[in-house]
Formats: structure tokens, C-alpha cells, sequence
């Protein structure tokens, strides 16, 4: 018996590989699908690297083209970031009819449901009520008490939670006004992109942020998609003897000239990827950076990504293995690839395992 099916054997682990490889292959694009938003925050690292300054079409004809380029050319999932999503509702219905997607969105304007009933929605949130306001809106607003309205109870929605070192004492309470409000939550990490310095400086590192999370999954399994196999590779940034950054980071625009010596150097990276600008048209490094250092990127999908496709890497025991596939198969529940009622209760056992 192989490795593999060895592994298997396990029901929760067979369950779990089984409703993945029913999905098939996951063929991404992220795409900016507008350039305007209502918010500066500080810390975006789109507005941070200019990425906005690329002109962008402003009726939807280029955009149309764009999604049947896609289509034809085999995307099936796209991660839809800008800009503000909420500002442009008829875009993203049109990409809700034609492929499986994630939205993230600062949660100051509702999303509507119409013709978007089962789309999953990242709600942004950088700290408690007082933090949020202050790296959000230069403390102008609770920013928060508006998303936990907007969404209140709303099965698409989880809230973004982007957390800074030093703010580790916040994450309890948040996650637990989230968890109360009836939604869900996935942690993402503070890369201050801004050189605002201080508690928000990744260089300080993770640790206390990592414990903290950690503990949320143990008392939360139901309500996490943050995995704590997940959670160690983003805050320590390792992943079986590899260090992160762009040598490693697989979420690269395959055909961009940029790139060329990165696709070289024989690590792996998913082929199909594009990081498609608000033109519709160019296309730039990666979807969270321009030319910034990749060593200050600890964005959650990123290294989702660098996770699952290191499937070999994960192969020499059955927990290295169980990490593997419990984060993959956050990654399919989040974004609704699998079945959604039976890919959480799955989750949750392996959470709570």
C-alpha cells in the first residue's frame, strides 16, 4: 500500500480528498475589477504601490471581453479584489453567471443578493472597533459596527480579519463579536506596506498573533477557516525547509516577461495564474505586488497557495499530510468549490481533530 492510500484509509482524510478531486483542477485569475474605491486604508498595498495609476475602463465592453478571453482560455475561479467590488455590482453578477469566485470588500457598502446568492464575500477587518477605525478611516467611523450590520447573519459572508503584531490581544474579542453577528472568519496579516512602523511592523514578527489564532481555532473549529497548519506557515514564513518570497511564491502571472527567471528556477507555480489589472487588458508581477519585497507579503492566499501546491512536500507522514489537505480544503469550503453544508462539517471535524 502507498503512502497515499495508506492515509486514506482515514475516513475523515478520505472524505475530505474525495469531495476535492470530485471539483477538479481549480484554474485562478485574480482580477481587479475596478480601480475607485471609498476608502484609503493604511496598509493596502494596492493603492500603496500605485497600482490604481493603470488607466481603467470605465463602461463595460473591454470588461466583457476579458471574462470570454478567460472563459475560452479555461478560468474557472477568480478572486476579485480593486478597488471596491461594491461599486460595481453588475460586474460582479456577470462574473458570478460564468465562473465559481471570491470577493473581498471593505463592508462599508452592502453587497446586494440578488443574482448573487451563493457568492462568498470577504468583509475586511483590520483590528477591534477603535484599530479598524484608525488604520481604516483615520479613526473617522466605526467601520466595523457598519460591516456587522450590513452583514449580520449573512450565510455568504466571513469576516477578512487582518491582524498586526502587535494587536494580538484583539483577536479573541473580535472574532467572538464576528462569531456572535453569524459569520465566519479568516485571518489574514498585517504587511505594512504604509512604514507606519511600531506594533504594525511585521519585522517584529507574529509570534503572540500566531498562539492567539491557534487558540480561536481549538474554541472555534466550527466558525475558522483559518487552519493552524495554515496560520505557523504564514507567520513563520517556512514551509518544509523553504523560506518564503518570490523564489517560492506560486501566485505569479505565468506569461508576464517579469516573471521569466522566477518560472526558471524549478519551483513550482500554478500555470494559469494571472493578476489582471483594472484595464482589463495588462497584467502585472503578482496579484498583491508590483516590485515590492515579497518577504513583507503574508497574504493569506498567497500562501494558500504556496501550500497546496506543494502536495509532495507533505507526503512523509500522516499528520504532515493531514496539514496539507486541511488547508486545501479550507481553501475549497471558503470559496464554495466543494459542497458547501458538507464541506463544513468535514472542516470542523478536522479542526477539532
Amino acid at each position: 500500500m502507498s503512502r497515499l492510500s495508506n492515509y486514506l484509509s482515514d475516513p475523515l482524510l478520505k472524505g475530505m480528498y474525495d469531495l476535492v478531486r470530485e471539483t477538479g483542477p481549480v484554474r485562478p485569475i485574480s482580477l481587479d475589477i475596478t480601480s475607485k474605491c471609498n476608502l484609503r486604508c493604511a496598509g493596502c498595498y494596492y493603492y500603496a504601490e500605485g497600482m490604481d495609476k493603470v488607466p481603467a475602463h470605465r463602461d463595460d465592453e473591454a470588461f466583457d471581453r476579458m471574462l470570454e478571453k478567460e472563459k475560452a482560455r479555461g478560468t474557472n475561479f477568480v478572486t476579485v479584489v480593486g478597488g471596491e467590488p461594491a461599486l460595481v455590482p453588475g460586474r460582479l453578477r456577470k462574473i458570478y453567471r460564468h465562473f465559481k469566485m471570491n470577493v473581498a470588500t471593505n463592508g462599508v457598502i452592502p453587497i446586494p443578493k440578488e443574482g448573487l446568492e451563493d457568492m462568498p464575500l470577504g468583509i475586511a477587518v483590520w483590528g477591534n472597533h477603535e484599530t479598524d477605525a484608525q488604520l481604516r478611516n483615520r479613526g473617522q467611523g466605526d467601520l466595523f459596527r457598519i460591516a456587522l450590520d450590513n452583514y449580520r447573519d449573512d450565510p455568504r459572508a466571513f469576516f477578512y480579519y487582518t491582524v498586526a503584531p502587535g494587536h494580538a490581544h484583539e483577536i479573541e474579542p473580535v472574532v467572538e463579536e464576528c462569531v456572535n453577528n453569524g459569520n465566519r472568519v479568516l485571518f489574514n496579516y498585517y504587511s505594512d506596506v504604509s512604514g507606519l512602523g511600531g506594533e504594525l511592523d511585521y519585522r517584529r514578527g507574529f509570534n503572540l498573533v500566531r498562539g492567539e489564532v491557534d487558540r480561536m481555532v481549538s474554541r472555534y473549529p466550527d466558525m475558522l477557516f483559518t487552519t493552524r497548519y495554515l496560520n505557523e506557515v504564514v507567520t513563520t514564513g517556512r514551509l518544509n525547509g523553504q523560506t518564503w518570497g518570490y523564489d517560492v511564491c506560486t501566485n505569479l502571472t505565468a506569461d508576464h516577461p517579469v516573471n521569466a527567471e522566477r518560472i526558471r528556477n524549478g519551483n513550482p507555480y500554478n500555470r494559469h495564474f494571472r493578476a489582471i489589472n483594472a484595464d482589463f487588458q495588462s497584467t502585472r508581477r503578482c496579484c498583491t505586488g508590483k516590485e515590492r519585497d515579497c518577504g513583507s507579503c503574508f497574504d493569506t492566499w498567497e500562501h494558500f497557495s504556496w501550500v497546496m501546491i506543494n502536495m509532495r512536500k507533505h507526503l512523509h507522514s500522516k499528520q504532515a499530510f493531514s496539514d496539507w489537505l486541511s488547508t486545501l480544503f479550507a481553501f475549497y469550503v471558503v470559496n464554495r468549490l466543494v459542497d458547501y453544508e458538507a464541506g463544513l462539517d468535514f472542516l470542523s471535524q478536522a479542526q477539532a481533530a
